[in-house]
């Protein structure tokens, strides 16, 4: 699990910085990647990285403000040209169907594959065997939600060399000690999955927020998250400007995360004043005298995401 930061300006795209989009690696967990909002030149973005759009199978929009949206039709249409014919599913909030269909009937573009598009207002928006994805709604000038994706924890590691020991060979035996059933072998001798199987591996939780002002739901999307990921349009010297404009500060932030327990987070969303990591690192300075673990988003840079004890 490991996001990819293909977008981390707000509201215009820079020279250095483009609009919001970010990935989250699933390769070795689902075999795919996931994106969180799409600003303008997203598909631009995924082309100059290491992302196939074949492998794209989740969209989450956060709101439906044009620098989180505009590079969506784009994708969507350039997806059967880049191979990607398997179902992709768009979550986001109200309107974003309306969105997609106008734009896509206009244009009269054509999908090969199949598209749902679910609208929601918070809550369980996703769940299967492995990941569960919440919703909350934040406090921005329309309606903004933050995600939480939290992974299932994950059955432990089989001890091959005590199983060959055992006289037990692979095969769908070893799938019925992964779900935790004794197995009696041809002597009678009964292997407990427990005596076989290692500690069960604990799932990471990711939460990625849209455009907000400091607000409860913040803190409860990101409890005890090993990874959140928050905006830092402005520093805390324009903390008013934030307010007005439905925006957090990097102190804000850090205040979220440390209430929060979270365990690591990533700015990102920054304001177009902010021109280069000299100054962009004055909004990782004010954040870390607060909340230490702090990381700021660069384009194209992979972080892995850890459990955090």
């Amino acid at each position: 699990m490991e996001l990819l930061f293909l977008g981390t300006n707000a509201g215009v795209p820079t020279l250095q910085r483009n609009v919001t989009s970010i990935a989250l690696r699933l390769f070795e967990e689902r075999g795919c990647f996931w994106l969180f909002d799409c600003g303008e030149a997203t598909q631009h973005q995924i082309l100059r990285s290491s992302l196939k759009l074949s492998k794209l199978e989740k969209i989450f929009i956060t709101h439906l403000h044009g620098d989180h949206i505009f590079g969506l039709p784009g994708l969507l249409a350039s997806r059967s040209n880049q191979g990607g014919v398997s179902p992709l599913t768009v979550y986001g909030p109200r309107g974003i169907k309306e969105f997609i269909e106008t734009t896509m009937k206009l244009s009269q573009s054509r999908m090969d594959y199949i598209l749902e598009v679910v609208e929601h207002d918070g809550g369980l928006i996703f769940e299967d065997e492995t990941f569960a994805v919440n919703s909350e709604l934040l406090a921005h000038r329309i309606d903004s939600y933050g995600y939480r994706v939290t992974e299932k924890d994950r059955t432990g590691t089989l001890n091959l060399a005590l199983l060959k020991s055992y006289g037990v060979r692979p095969g769908p035996i070893y799938g019925k000690i992964k779900r935790g059933e004794s197995i009696e072998l041809e002597n009678g001798q009964v292997i407990r999955s427990e005596d076989v199987l290692g500690l069960p591996k604990k799932g990471r939780i990711v939460t990625i927020l849209g455009d907000t002002r400091p607000c409860s739901a913040v803190v409860t999307l990101a409890k005890d998250a090993d990874m959140l990921v928050h905006e830092s349009t402005y520093l805390h010297e324009m903390a008013e400007t934030a307010y007005d404009y439905y925006h957090s500060t990097a102190v804000q932030a850090a205040e979220a995360a440390q209430q929060a327990l979270a365990k690591r987070m990533i700015l990102t969303h920054f304001s177009s004043r902010y021109k280069d990591m000299e100054q962009l690192g004055q909004l990782l300075d004010e954040a870390r005298s607060i909340f230490p673990n702090t990381l700021l988003a660069e384009e194209f840079t992979i972080v892995p995401i850890h459990h955090v004890q």
